[in-house]
């Protein structure tokens, strides 16, 4: 449901969170004796538990529990302001706020834009201003611009293509399918299979220091540098912000080794303006003969984490 996903963690927040603050609203307004506006918050208030009870479950896709929370928003403010005409304007952000954190940008945008002449229906806000309408519109386009920038920066920097000459790398989802086929191969085959883990520690902070130039440089001097000296059919893949796979297929562990070893010299001897001497950390990694692909990948990306935290 959304481009890029938020953690697990923030996202049980988020669920907690929005359950105590409506039924926290709800047992007010009862305080309050505001019995016919408690209706709706109630509503929300079992919606939104049953949504944390969802998110929860391992076997639902996520997009459900997170749709519902953001119908939830839009629900109580739209029930705020239409019983209490008096309710400041700026919660008309929240309902906005949420809509480009749970959904993909054009999804967030084609929403706020659909339910833009729907405000004004309210009572609350049939004599607003034309400036008013602007800052609405504005804050729409303010909310829009971090997952912009965020899909720009991630299609800028994803080697999707694997004919891109300036960096020659799978995407992780289309690594996978074909590491998947080459295990399976090798699997059917009886033949070997290994799999070089490669982590840049210089490519975020390239970026932090230096600018996006000097990180599509690191990107491209790797990408150079293992295409010059890999195998036609080997696979170079970008599994996480700055780890990378090399799928070696028909290799053995002595080859890999000595791949790694070729690599390692190769690049360490790479020199950059910005950043100077290319750091690379490489480790080998092969499946075992009765090992599942799911459990291969995970001991991949265990591996991945490791020369992360080394």
């Amino acid at each position: 449901m959304t481009e890029h996903q938020l953690p697990r963690w923030l996202m049980t927040l988020a669920y907690s969170g929005s359950v105590v603050v409506m039924a926290a609203y709800t047992l007010w307004l009862y305080a309050m004796g505001d019995y016919r506006e408690l209706l709706i918050p109630l509503f929300v208030t079992l919606l939104l538990l049953t949504a944390l009870l969802m998110h929860y479950s391992q076997g639902l896709t996520p997009a459900i529990p997170r749709a519902i929370l953001l119908a939830s928003t839009y629900a109580v403010v739209l029930a705020a302001m239409y019983y209490q005409p008096s309710t400041p304007l700026i919660w008309l952000g929240l309902p906005v706020a949420a809509s480009f954190l749970l959904l993909p940008l054009w999804g967030a945008l084609f929403l706020n834009i659909l339910c833009t002449p729907l405000w004004w229906l309210l009572p609350g806000t049939s004599d607003i201003s034309s400036t008013f309408a602007l800052g609405y519109l504005a804050l729409i386009l303010l909310s829009a611009l971090p997952p912009w920038e965020h899909a720009r920066r991630g299609a800028l920097l994803r080697a999707t293509d694997p004919n891109d000459s300036d960096c020659n790398a799978y995407h992780i989802d289309t690594l996978k399918e074909r590491l998947h086929n080459e295990y399976q191969r090798a699997a059917m085959l009886n033949k070997r299979l290994a799999v070089l883990v490669l982590h840049l520690p210089q490519l975020d902070m390239a970026e932090e220091q230096f600018g996006q130039r000097a990180q599509l440089a690191l990107l491209g001097t790797l990408c150079s540098e293992v295409n010059s000296r890999c195998r036609d059919h080997d696979l170079l893949g970008r599994a996480g912000n700055a780890t990378f796979w090399l799928v070696l297929p028909d290799t053995s562990e002595s080859g890999a080794l000595l791949v790694r070893e070729r690599l390692q010299r190769a690049l360490s001897r790479c020199v950059l303006v910005e950043t100077g001497h290319l750091d690379t950390r490489i480790s080998v990694c092969l499946p075992c003969r009765t090992e599942s692909f799911e459990r291969y990948v995970k001991r991949l990306e265990a591996r991945a984490q490791a020369l992360v935290e080394a």
